[in-house]
């Protein structure tokens, strides 16, 4: 792997401290995809701890030895990994490396392979749980590591969805608090570990070229548009209990929703932070099922583990509400869907336009793609402002101009860390800032529950278009930003 560690790293940040990682659903895709990739370049960048276990754990059906644990481990980070790593890179990261069942099978059981590794550490060590599985598990395994007593000195690391609706969310939050400190939980959601969401921080807080805009007076929309040209990957059994609303929007969505709309905090530690952005949750409007739409691609139906008569959507489309005093009026437009044109992560910041019109070529709604701020927050991330400028010429004529900030040309990149890497760091590090608190996901459950006991029909549209026809319909009398 060619990345070199950071010479000003430990400069900026203190180390973790010694730990154990524990990844429960070490087979499933997301720690192939993510964490197995993810430890091994924090390893490589010299970021986590001076001695440290990553223990991936399974159920007996999945049972590896070590070898084989580090040969799948090997091509988990070969596929999904910036770089193929060196043997020296490898041997070191994968010395670390064990295997265990869950929850307890001997020598090779869960409790044991801990103990061993606490041992080979020796000192105090921190235990880290990253419960890589889906809700209807994590309940048993969260009580089972109460049980076991390996809850202390500890932290767990939550996979979204958290729950699929208030009630389940609920007992999740409760059998988490019987076993864990809310200081110990962290409710992961990768979106809010990008340096491109971080930068909306930056853009509004540090500049007040911004801050002063960012408000009802002279904001008309702003719309969050996620739309991917995935499809459901074989993930049917799995996507049938979820659908696009609870996979995409709940977790997601509605979170960058609260870092655009929320007030500046007194700082960007953990509890200032998540309260204001708690405070944009607790302002959201309750979700109206007849202005939400929902659409499922065609052919989904055909796909492995769908019901013949699914009404599961594969795309939804809504108009939320932020009713306090900065937003009270502004449409927040949301789309996400699978199989569409593009594969994008935008933001679009509609400012209305002036009062007057004194310029003798202008006509209302003559140039409907200025006078606005749009952000391409899928990392690397780019800001572009698009307003009026006179034309070269004798006549004072107006054309569309356009103002733009590519990360990538700006800052270094070389040692940039994925969303979910950064957000591994800061878990180790005990900073809670950019994760989510329990009142504040039971209260976007709360929001949907409408939606969720009555929801819309469902509408079909084409794999590789922009949604439902009738996706004009939730932005009406305004329109989406993508197709640009």
């Amino acid at each position: 792997m060619t990345t070199s560690p950071d010479p000003t790293a430990s400069a900026v940040r203190p180390r973790p401290d010694n730990h154990i990682i524990v990844v429960f659903g070490i087979t499933g895709d997301l720690a192939r995809r993510k964490i197995l990739p993810g430890l091994f370049h924090l390893a490589v960048a010299g970021l986590l701890p001076d001695r440290y276990r990553i223990i991936g754990c399974g159920r007996p059906s999945s049972r590896m030895s070590d070898e084989e644990f580090r040969s799948y481990a090997y091509d988990a980070v070969k596929e999904f990994a910036s770089d193929i790593p060196t043997y020296k890179e490898w041997a070191e990261f994968s010395s670390r490396l064990t295997f265990a069942i869950e929850p307890n099978d001997g020598v090779q059981g869960l409790a044991a392979v801990m103990a061993e590794a606490e041992a080979a550490i020796g000192g105090v060590v921190r235990r880290l749980f990253h419960l890589a599985i889906p809700p209807d598990a994590m309940r048993d395994v969260i009580r089972l590591l109460g049980t076991m007593g390996l809850n202390e000195n500890a932290r767990i690391i939550c996979e979204k969805p958290f729950g699929v609706d208030l009630d389940s969310a609920k007992k999740l939050n409760s059998e988490i608090e019987e076993y864990f400190d809310e200081s110990q939980v962290f409710r992961i959601d990768h979106f809010l570990g990008k340096e491109s969401i971080d930068n909306i921080l930056a853009l509004r807080f540090a500049n007040e070229l911004f801050e002063p805009m960012w408000r009802r007076n002279h904001v008309r929309y702003v719309q969050i548009d996620v739309p991917e040209t995935l499809s459901i990957e074989g993930r049917g059994q799995f996507y049938e209990g979820t659908g696009a609303f609870r996979d995409m929007v709940v977790n997601h969505l509605f979170q960058v929703l609260g870092i655009l709309a929320m007030e500046q905090p007194t700082s960007l530690t953990a509890k200032p932070l998540r309260n204001e952005i708690n405070k944009v949750f607790e302002s959201l409007r309750i979700l109206d099922p007849v202005t939400v739409l929902r659409g499922q691609y065609e052919g989904y139906l055909d796909e492995p583990g769908v019901a013949a008569d699914s009404t599961t959507e594969t795309f939804i489309a809504l108009r939320a509400w932020v009713d306090n005093s900065r937003w009270m009026g502004v449409p927040f437009y949301l789309r996400t869907g699978k199989c569409l044109a593009e594969s994008r992560q935008v933001i679009t910041i509609a400012l209305r336009e002036p009062v007057m019109e004194i310029f003798p070529n202008q006509k209302t709604g003559q140039h409907p793609d200025t006078n606005k701020l749009t952000i391409d927050f899928k990392d690397p991330g780019s800001i572009h402002a698009y307003f009026l400028a006179k034309e070269p010429g004798p006549e004072m004529s107006l054309g569309q101009a356009k103002m733009s900030f590519f990360y990538r040309d700006s800052f270094q990149e070389s040692n940039n860390l994925e969303a979910y890497e950064r957000l591994l760091l800061e878990v180790m590090l005990g900073n809670q800032a950019l994760f989510t608190r329990s009142d504040g996901i039971e209260r976007l459950w709360e929001v949907s529950a409408p939606l969720l006991e009555q929801p819309s029909p469902i509408e079909t549209y084409a794999k590789g278009s922009w949604g439902p026809e009738s996706v004009a319909n939730v932005v009406k009398p305004d329109r989406w930003t993508l197709p640009e």
